[in-house]
């Protein structure tokens, strides 16, 4: 496996890990979490059932896993940065992307080089089985990750590493080569529970448990209908994706940069003004979002979400920039635009006669 990290190296990867594909273990929890409904709209959850938990049955054939971390703060970032993530989230008119999601999207970037590592490694014993996967297919990523000593799963659900936080994405090659796999690592969150506090919507309902119904990041990626009323004042300036149980997080001192450009930020999503953004056509929207995991939500959620942080802005007195951004799209065709849009102006809908 020493050569198998150099290559990962190489292309990138932070580490590389390998898990057995005995999961059964982790099927309570997985099976609890989804009849409690934290899935919310995300049907594809419930829908592979067990399948997350095996291996061998998403892969016939797969003996183990290689797993693989990939860390994405742009190389750019400065020694303050979860300090200057902070201010911005205190600005009402800034437009909060969350970092990870400001550059190229991360599934084309890492996908590729981990095929690139499975090609590099069929060069060396020959062919075999494999199939690469980042967040793409019915895969316990974390699970993976921490069996194979990638980190341990924080207090907020995600995967901590003593040397990178959790600013960081993870990907898996299932392969039908029998590989000693790696050794755990102890966890290392202690009595701490700053990500529970800092979560805005209190969506990680108790440690290691996440409701993502009340995430943000589920309700501005994944959630295709009105968001809940009573959570949107709790959404603040944050469009797409939310970074504050990260950057609660302590371990976050020490997250890497990425020496790749693919993951730099891109048409200004670090410093961009809701105005500015919610002005997008649909054409516009589509020509800048090219090649980013941005473009999936569609410019309709795009717009619910800026609609939402605008509202939440004039409520804090942003302006009348603000408020005339919001009335040129009261008309706006589709009714799930115009429901925010009335909720950011206080307007109440007209009856038809």
């Amino acid at each position: 496996m020493s050569k198998v990290r150099a290559w990962g190296q190489e292309l990138a990867l932070s580490q590389i890990g390998v898990a057995g594909v005995d999961l059964r273990s982790a099927e309570p929890g997985l099976l609890a979490w989804l009849e409690a409904g934290f899935h919310g709209e995300m049907a594809y959850m419930a829908s592979h059932g067990l399948k997350r938990a095996r291996p061998a049955e998403l892969v016939p054939g797969t003996v183990s896993v290689i797993t693989a971390r990939m860390d994405y703060l742009p190389e750019a970032t400065p020694p303050d940065w979860v300090a200057h993530e902070r201010q911005r989230l205190l600005q009402p008119g800034e437009a909060v992307v969350s970092v990870y999601a400001r550059g190229r999207d991360y599934h084309k970037v890492f996908r590729s080089r981990l095929q690139k590592l499975a090609e590099r490694i069929a060069v060396e014993i020959g062919p075999f089985g494999h199939r690469a996967f980042t967040d793409s297919a019915p895969v316990l990523e974390a699970e993976l990750a921490t069996r194979s000593g990638q980190g341990w799963r924080g207090k907020h659900t995600l995967v901590l590493s003593r040397e990178a936080g959790s600013m960081f994405f993870l990907g898996e090659i299932y392969v039908d080569l029998a590989l000693p796999p790696s050794e755990p690592v102890s966890a290392h969150c202690g009595a701490c529970e700053a990500c529970l506090v800092a979560c805005p919507t209190q969506a990680i309902v108790a440690p290691y448990r996440l409701d993502a119904r009340r995430c943000i990041s589920y309700l501005t990626i994944e959630h295709a209908g009105p968001i809940p009323l009573e959570l949107r004042p709790l959404l603040g300036n944050r469009i797409y994706g939310c970074d504050d149980c990260q950057l609660a997080c302590p371990w976050n001192k020490f997250a890497q940069r990425s020496p790749l450009p693919d993951f730099a930020e891109r048409e200004g999503l670090g410093t961009a003004q809701l105005v500015e953004l919610f002005a997008w056509t649909e054409a516009e929207f589509l020509r800048r979002t090219e090649g980013s995991a941005i473009r999936r939500i569609g410019h309709e959620r795009w717009l619910r979400n800026l609609a939402v942080a605008l509202g939440n802005a004039r409520r804090q007195g942003a302006g009348a920039q603000v408020e005339q951004a919001l009335v040129q799209r009261l008309e706006h065709p589709s009714e799930l635009v115009r429901e925010h849009v009335r909720w950011a102006l206080d307007v109440t809908p007209r009856r038809k006669p």
